[in-house]
């Protein structure tokens, strides 16, 4: 499925198992860029998919949000927490050299809400847990 919001292309994918519906979103466009635009994605999303469980690759992420002195990735996430919509973004997190940052990562994959994982299939075994 692909969704077009004012010149944007997201492609969409949506796995199911049993009753549980996950969307792998797929942008060349970075996502997330602020407060408003993650309400935007939530709304956008959901309209199109019906999911409340969402994939996306940490490059569709900008810097930004990966730089916890900014506090844009706890008032984002925060959204998608008062949303009651499930995150998981998917990349290499290994070579991560902030300690507030690894922190961060560890303590948010402890929880339900959104992780922070290497694979799409880890994602969805997550997502789907939930």
């Amino acid at each position: 499925m692909t969704v077009c919001k004012e010149g944007d292309t997201i492609q969409l994918q949506i796995f199911q198992q049993e009753n549980s519906k996950v969307v792998f979103v797929e942008s060349d466009d970075l996502l997330l860029t602020d407060v408003q635009s993650a309400i935007q994605f939530i709304s956008d999303i959901y309209e199109e998919s019906s999911c409340s469980k969402i994939i996306i690759k940490k490059e569709s992420i900008p810097e930004e949000f990966f730089d916890l002195k900014t506090k844009l990735a706890g008032e984002v996430l925060q959204k998608f927490v008062n949303y009651q919509t499930k995150l998981a973004i998917v990349g290499d997190f290994q070579s991560i050299t902030s300690k507030s940052l690894h922190d961060f990562i560890y303590e948010s994959n402890k929880g339900r809400d959104f992780f922070f994982v290497a694979t799409i299939e880890e994602a969805l075994a997550r997502l789907h847990r939930w």
